[in-house]
């Protein structure tokens, strides 16, 4: 069978599904929530999208109150079945983009869409694959469940409400990473830390500048790309001051005055949370210049806890938290979402952290270091690292695909990242960036190489009849 030829008679096709796919501004929209569309509108309707085309395919079809649904070729009368585990919601398209983010875009044999690489284009990839082996009539001794969650971007409240209700997978993958396998992902934490009052009988109460609001970020696996703050006093020389500070940081910005008020807005760099260090955090670099104002005592108290905790520090060593192992790598610290008026404040955390980490020490460890500052935390949710044994028969079977397609090594890797694989047993994630290649997730003029776009369908359909065929 020759895999990557079945895949190319079908390129036209692939690419117009997933160009009305990506069409779609899935991102989670609580102003159009219902009981039946609990993630909006557009996330509603890009799931009837490939619930459309599951069913023309004569795949048993499930539509779970909006929060998933699932697409299943029936290979075999029993309840066996490998699952693929997709996501049709997407993070909102900031920045500037060279083509705008829901108008697909082919440039120099790129894909430039949002959702392009995370993770609409690796989703029908994945179904494409079934597509493949169910025109071409192939045996399965289990049959193939294609998911499609809608809230990977913000919680997975879909595929957790999945796992409570559906029977789990015999194995499955995650075409929501890298290739060749991630068989290891780090944990999770999301932590609100809150400010605490400040007394206003504090010396620096008397200092010409007041913080007035400080806002930056809206999800917290997103390194955020503006902040705003607005200060008010004698403010006449600071418009200089903030673009020399721009200057020297190599950032970018702009300053307006009204009155006794100057508006300050500095643009840094998005990344995703698990690769915090590829982006620039524009709330922690605003922070930093402002820290170097004498402002009032609670709007000190704000910005010297972002600047001294997170300022030139990705791996928590601030927080006395940093932690690595050979498995995943180190820790990372992602301080994602800010927000702060008149005297009260928080900023929101974001952590990944090794396999051979443990929660309850990192929990108390921050919770130690918060007691010397002005903040106290708030919230904590806690998501454990996930971690196949790599000498399984699945295991053996991805491998197998991947090195048979490409002719590469199939080493096992790592991620920072979380996926839906961490949430069922006996899953991993699988593709579909390829070594050495860019990943564009969560940025602007983020793409998919259509060569990797159809290499990736023709893994994933050999990787899909392995496991739907494995002895076990």
């Amino acid at each position: 069978m020759n895999w990557y030829e079945e895949v190319m008679k079908r390129k036209d096709d692939l690419l117009l599904d997933l160009t009305n796919l990506l069409k779609i501004e899935s991102t989670k929209d609580p102003e159009t929530f219902s009981p039946e569309e609990p993630m909006g509108k557009n996330v509603a309707k890009a799931l009837d999208y490939m619930l459309h085309l599951s069913s023309q395919q004569g795949m048993v079809t499930k539509n779970h109150q909006g929060f998933y649904g699932y697409g299943e070729l029936k290979g075999t009368t029993n309840d066996e079945h490998i699952a693929v585990l997709c996501h049709i919601d997407v993070v909102p398209a900031t920045g500037e983009w060279t083509s705008p983010p829901f108008e697909p875009t082919i440039r120099e044999g790129k894909l430039y869409a949002r959702g392009a690489i995370d993770d609409k284009g690796p989703t029908m990839a994945a179904f494409y694959a079934v597509k493949l082996i169910n025109e071409l009539q192939l045996p399965l001794k289990r049959n193939v469940r294609v998911i499609f969650g809608t809230d990977e971007e913000s919680g997975m409240s879909c595929l957790k409400t999945y796992r409570e209700i559906e029977q789990p997978p015999v194995a499955g993958f995650a075409p929501d990473a890298t290739f060749p396998i991630i068989n290891a992902e780090k944990g999770q934490i999301h932590v609100k830390c809150g400010m605490t009052n400040v007394s206003a009988s504090d010396e620096r109460s008397q200092s010409p500048f007041t913080l007035r609001s400080f806002t930056s970020g809206t999800r917290a696996n997103m390194v955020p790309e503006t902040a705003t703050a607005i200060v008010h006093g004698d403010v006449s020389t600071m418009s200089v001051k903030f673009t020399s500070f721009l200057e020297s940081n190599d950032l970018q910005g702009e300053s307006a005055i009204n009155g006794e008020e100057i508006t300050l807005n500095l643009k840094g760099l998005s990344a995703h949370s698990m690769e915090p260090f590829k982006g620039k955090n524009a709330a922690v670099h605003l922070a930093h210049f402002l820290n170097t104002l004498s402002l009032d005592a609670s709007g000190k108290e704000y910005l010297s806890f972002i600047d001294t905790t997170f300022y030139e520090d990705h791996y928590g060593k601030n927080l006395g938290i940093h932690h690595s192992d050979e498995i995943t790598g180190p820790l990372t610290v992602n301080p994602a979402i800010f927000q702060y008026e008149g005297t009260e404040g928080f900023v929101q955390l974001n952590i990944r952290y090794p396999v051979t980490a443990q929660f309850e020490t990192i929990e108390s460890t921050i919770q130690r270091a918060l007691k010397a500052t002005s903040f106290k935390v708030d919230e904590f949710r806690n998501k454990n690292p996930h971690h196949v044994d790599k000498d399984t028969p699945m295991i053996r079977s991805l491998q197998l695909a991947y090195q048979e397609e490409t002719g590469n090594e199939p080493t096992l890797l790592s991620s920072g990242g979380n996926t839906y694989a961490s949430l069922l047993p006996n899953c991993v994630a699988y593709g579909a960036v390829f070594p050495g290649k860019e990943m564009t997730a969560h940025q602007k003029d983020e793409y998919i190489e259509v060569d990797d776009l159809l290499k990736a369908t023709a893994i994933y359909a050999r990787a899909i009849y392995n496991l739907a065929n494995m002895e076990g």
